[in-house]
């Protein structure tokens, strides 16, 4: 059955066997010949650590539940939050505000009985994920930011580990498996991180909900292939999907014979910093980023409203954002277009800048005042703080 060059269990098989309840629920895998008995048994004996219990995390790990994985690792330190109902299908209503890691392992035992789930309620990061991934045999990423991609990569290579890849954002996803020295590297497809402020998240930038789905599935099937030994997985291969021309096609990945990791020459020997590695501030420094130039409370800025001494207020929103919930009397333009709307404004005019949370309306901020604007100030927590302190009426999202 086995065609791989690589057998990442080795001789765990042979200790394992089905039991008749188990014969009975796989019994449309024991049936195919590219499973039988001896692949259910190489299931159930294989580990597989499944960083994320979101959107990628919720079909990837129920699925793999289902094809009877016998151990599957969760990383979540996040709380169900009623905006991931809309794609987390792992997660329900009545699981709003309880810990993802909770609520993803009663779907997964409920599910599978018979599967072990190891709880790994953490970030993770250089200082653990080598000793964390060491315990596995393959490791899925469901995350959904650069840094960690890179620390799974990183790690994964270092440790000889295949690293299922997904990601996905509004209509589009990727998936591949990257695993030297079979074939490339994350870092081989893409040897350095896009600037951070160009690079909106599924928060800002939003994802559709089915999406996610199609991509976890994906990865759940690389995953059970890579752990059969079967077919051929997409090492060397990158597959893109896009949802909205119901499309996909194919792109080679190959070898950077200058790769820093997993190159015949490589600079790094250990992991790193991820986070300035990619551009990604800290606490403080975002902190300092979101307050370019002074800084006003919703409170304060609702006082100014009730006093007649109304700022002009900028909104930096995207028009489907400024549907959904709007400070009334704001004008809106929206941040990609500041740069050809500067006649709109005027520099003797005191001005508040907002967006969802404040990330956004501080770009827009330094963007101004590079363009002599002085009298501005980024409203703290953006419209969600003014829906949480002064009109709650107002639908957050």
């Amino acid at each position: 059955m086995a065609n791989l060059p690589f057998d990442l269990l080795g001789d765990r098989v042979q200790s394992i066997n089905l039991t008749p309840a188990e014969i009975q629920r796989y019994a449309r895998h024991l049936i195919m010949p590219e499973v039988a008995m001896d692949g259910q048994k190489r299931l159930k004996a294989s580990r597989v650590l499944c960083i994320g219990t979101g959107g990628l995390g919720s079909p990837l790990t129920l699925y793999l539940a289902a094809a009877g994985i016998g151990t599957i690792g969760l990383v979540d330190f996040d709380v169900v939050d009623v905006s991931n109902l809309q794609r987390q299908i792992i997660h329900t209503t009545p699981d709003i505000g309880r810990p993802k890691i909770d609520s993803a392992e009663e779907k997964l035992k409920a599910l599978n009985p018979d599967l072990v789930v190891n709880r790994h309620e953490f970030a993770v990061d250089s200082s653990n994920a080598l000793e964390l991934f060491a315990g596995y045999d393959v490791i899925v990423d469901g995350t959904d930011n650069f840094p960690t991609r890179y620390l799974v990569n990183d790690a994964c290579v270092l440790l000889g580990k295949p690293n299922v890849y997904g990601s996905i954002f509004r209509f589009d996803g990727q998936a591949s498996v990257f695993f030297p020295p079979h074939g490339p590297c994350y870092r081989c497809l893409y040897p350095e991180p896009p600037p951070p402020d160009l690079v909106p998240n599924c928060a800002e930038g939003g994802v559709l909900g089915i999406l996610p789905g199609f991509i976890g599935v994906v990865q759940a099937t690389e995953t059970v292939k890579l752990l059969l030994g079967s077919g051929k997985p997409l090492m060397g291969r990158l597959m893109i999907y896009d949802a909205l021309d119901m499309s996909v096609r194919e792109m080679k990945v190959r070898k950077n014979p200058k790769c820093p990791i997993c190159g015949p020459n490589p600079t790094i020997t250990e992991l790193i910093d991820y986070q300035q590695f990619c551009g990604v501030p800290g606490h403080d420094a975002t902190h300092a980023a979101a307050s370019v130039g002074a800084e006003i409370t919703a409170l304060e800025l609702k006082a100014l409203l009730d006093s007649g001494k109304a700022p002009f207020i900028l909104d930096v929103r995207n028009p489907e954002e400024i549907a959904i919930c709007r400070i009334a009397g704001s004008t809106v333009i929206p941040l990609p277009t500041l740069a050809t709307r500067l006649g709109e404004l005027s520099k003797a005019t005191p001005m508040v800048v907002h967006c969802k949370s404040g990330m956004r309306s501080a770009k827009a901020i330094a963007f101004l005042q590079e363009q002599g604007f002085s009298q501005l100030s980024n409203l703290t927590g953006g419209i969600l703080a003014w829906i949480k302190d002064v009109d709650p009426s107002l639908p957050a999202y």
